[in-house]
This record gives C-alpha cells, structure tokens and sequence, in this order.
C-alpha cells in the first residue's frame, strides 16, 4: 500500500475542515454575532477593528465556499432584484458629491451581502433559525445584565454603548444595539425566532420558552412607541399566516386575496388616522422630530430627484450635505430615520423603486412559501420581513449591516423555492 506522506495530506485534511458542517456551523454563528453587534464593536473597537473583523470573516466565508463548491447549483442563485439594487448604489459613484465614501459605503453594503449569501446558501432554513436563536439569546440576556448594571447597581450610563442607565425606572432601555428602537426590532425578531424554535422542538421547550418571554419583556423595557405599533402589525401578519396554513389548499388563494384586501383597507385606515394613531402611542414628539428632518431631506433630495446624491449607507455628518443635516438638532445623526427616505435620498426615485421590488418580491415569496409549506420554520422568514418593513418606516434598519444581512438572507431563501427562474431550468 502506498502511504500518502503527511505534507501532502495536509491540504486536503484543510480542505475537508473548511467544508465540514461543523466549520459551516461555527462561522454562521460568527457572522450573525459580529454583524448583530456592529454597533458595540464599533464603540469598543472602532472602524478599523470591526473591518478588520468582517474582512477576516469574508475570507474564511470564500474559503469555506471553494472547499464544498461542488454541493450547490450556482446558477441562478443569487435574486436579480437583489443584483439590480446593488448595482445602482455602486453606479451612483459616478455623479457621487463624495464619490470615496460612495465606494467605502458600496464596498461595506458589499461585505456585509457576502456574509449573507455565505448563510444564506451554506445552511438550512431551519439551521439558520438555530443559529439566530443562540446568537440572539445571548444579545437579549448581555444587554439585559448591562442594563442592570448601569441602571441598578452603579446608577450610571454607559454612554460609551449607548446605554442610559433607566432600568430603575422602568425604561427606555437601548442595550447592546445603541438604541431603543433597534433593541426592540431585534427583540421582536428573537421572539419571532425563539417561538419558531418551540413549535419545531429543535431546543428544549423550556429554554425555547423562557427565551420568547426574555424576548417580550425586552420589547416591552424599550417603551418604543415604533415598536409598539410594529409589534401589533406582527401579531396581525401571524395571525393570517396560521390561519392561512389551516385553510384547504382549493380555497387559499381565495383567502390570499381577502387577506391582500384587508391589508391595503387597514393601511389606508392608518394612513387616514395617523394623527390619532400617533397620539395614542403617544410618540408625538419622535415623529415631529423625524417628520422635520423628512421634510428637509425631500426638499433637499428633489435636486437630484432620480438619481440620488449617491450611496453611502451610514451618514458621514463631515461631508455635505449631512454636515447641515447633522446641525438641526436630530435625535440621530447617522441616518434618516427612515429606511424609504434615505434611500429616496441616496439614491433617488430609481434606487427606491428597484428596492421596493427587491424587497417586495421577497416577502410575496417568502409569505407563499409560508402559506404552503408544512414546516413552521418557513413562518420565520416572512415575519423577520415584517418586522424589518414596519420598523423601516422609522428607522433605517435594512440598509446596513444586521437588518441588512438579515434582508437578503430572507430573499435568497425565498428565492431558492419561489424562484421565477426554475421555469426555465
């Protein structure tokens, strides 16, 4: 017998590590928690470390991805809406006011959409679920025991994470995610995952279970009037997707379609009574501060109506014009506050529209997908989409990092079964 020596073995051995389920499993795991917690990491780290950190996960993603290159069917893979939308914010460089941080902010969009293919094609949906859970529950209960200490045993902020110090007094709590809102998206988003744990048994129950309650006790801590309304619009869209799935298959479209009627009737209703609505959940004062700076931003993004000042991402308050937006006052300067007007702003009529069909598409397949398949865990992607959309509204979660990455893990699955393309295949 001939006897491979060890030098020459060793390749292989590496190739075999890097494609095993365990790697897979090990890195998935690593690029949900260093992207969920871009926000601290930047706090503790700066840019240059959080980059360094997702540069390092890229690399160990394409590695992994050549060393089991053989398991997937590229074609096709990844949505075109999804290709459509990056490809118009990297085009915006071209008549950029900044076209640097344009490329910087596209290379970061970029990054950020590898990890999310990586995920997105390297496990299951239902494995995803599993990593998302454990990620999560280790946020949850971080920010929960930083919130205690600031707010309990030292009495102090942390402005240095963001965190007020206000547990004493019953909230608003911003834990490891820098502020309210998207604490309690997230928040939202693990009890929508822990709950998809417990009906698929894929933890114990009372872990599954004393999770979803951790989950909702932080929503209700944020006292997040944004989150309050998403959490309702939530309860609904769940609601529709069960009894959808109790229907008989010969009358579900039907259903889809009474369903598809009473959604745009109730957005019309809130629209009509947004005043009142408003006034209810008593968050008068963060919509009249985002409703001053929507206003500047539409007077402002009419110069380039169509095409947008150009892509960035994240505001850069020492460039202009979010130098003067960053000086009126803002509760946030590094964003619009609102996923739609930023991206009307950056990138115009035309990157709206292409992400509109992007996201929409995703959600239509991830919701048909869910009315059908058997499986609960098929409820997790278009009940993340949800939360994501409602929360975009008011914040501008799904443009960068952890609502982004989460965005385009949702489509590439969706897509994977309700892709147009397999007609043709």
């Amino acid at each position: 017998m001939t006897r491979i020596p060890p030098s020459e073995r060793l390749p292989e051995q590496i190739a075999d590590f890097l494609g095993s389920a365990r790697f897979s499993a090990a890195l998935t795991l690593a690029i949900l928690g260093t992207v969920l917690l871009a926000e601290p990491a930047r706090a503790l780290i700066g840019w240059p470390g959080l980059i360094a950190a997702l540069a390092s996960l890229v690399v160990l993603a394409a590695l992994s991805l050549v060393a089991k290159r053989g398991d997937y069917e590229w074609r096709g893979l990844l949505p075109i809406s999804l290709l459509v939308f990056v490809g118009w914010c990297a085009i915006t460089v071209l008549w950029s006011r900044y076209q640097w941080i344009t490329v910087s902010g596209v290379l970061y969009q970029l990054t950020v959409m590898v990890l999310a293919v990586y995920v997105a094609i390297a496990r299951d949906l239902i494995q995803i679920v599993r990593a998302m859970g454990d990620v999560l529950r280790l946020i949850l209960l971080a920010s929960i025991s930083l919130e205690v200490l600031a707010g309990l045993l030292i009495d102090t902020p942390l402005p240095f994470l963001g965190i007020q110090g206000n547990l004493d007094v019953g909230g608003p709590i911003q834990g490891l995610l820098g502020g309210r809102n998207a604490l309690g998206a997230v928040a939202l988003i693990a009890a929508i995952t822990f709950a998809c744990e417990y009906y698929t048994r894929s933890v114990r129950r009372g872990l599954a279970l004393g999770s979803f309650v951790t989950a909702i006790l932080v929503v209700a801590l944020t006292r997040s009037p944004v989150i309050g309304g998403t959490l309702l619009v939530l309860a609904a869209a769940a609601a529709a997707l069960v009894g959808l799935r109790r229907t008989h298959l010969e009358s579900r479209r039907g259903w889809q379609a009474a369903l598809l009627a009473v959604a745009l009737v109730g957005a019309g209703v809130v629209v009509a009574l947004r005043g009142q609505l408003i006034a209810g959940l008593n968050a008068q004062r963060e919509f009249e501060l985002r409703a001053d700076l929507w206003r500047e931003l539409l007077r402002l993004g009419g110069l380039n109506q169509f095409e947008g000042w150009g892509w960035l991402g994240w505001w850069r308050p020492d460039v202009l014009p979010y130098l003067f937006l960053a000086d009126r006052g803002s509760v946030n300067t590094d964003s619009a506050l609102s996923s739609f007007v930023d991206l009307y702003f950056q990138t115009g009529i035309v990157g709206l529209v292409f992400f509109l069909c992007f996201a929409g598409l995703a959600f239509v397949r991830s919701w048909l997908l869910a009315s059908d398949k058997r499986s609960v865990s098929y409820l997790w992607t278009p009940l993340v989409l949800v939360v994501l959309g409602v929360v975009s509204l008011a914040e501008s979660v799904t443009l960068v990092e952890w609502g982004w990455l989460l965005l385009v893990v949702c489509s590439i699955k969706a897509a994977q079964d309700k892709s147009w393309r397999q007609m043709f295949a």
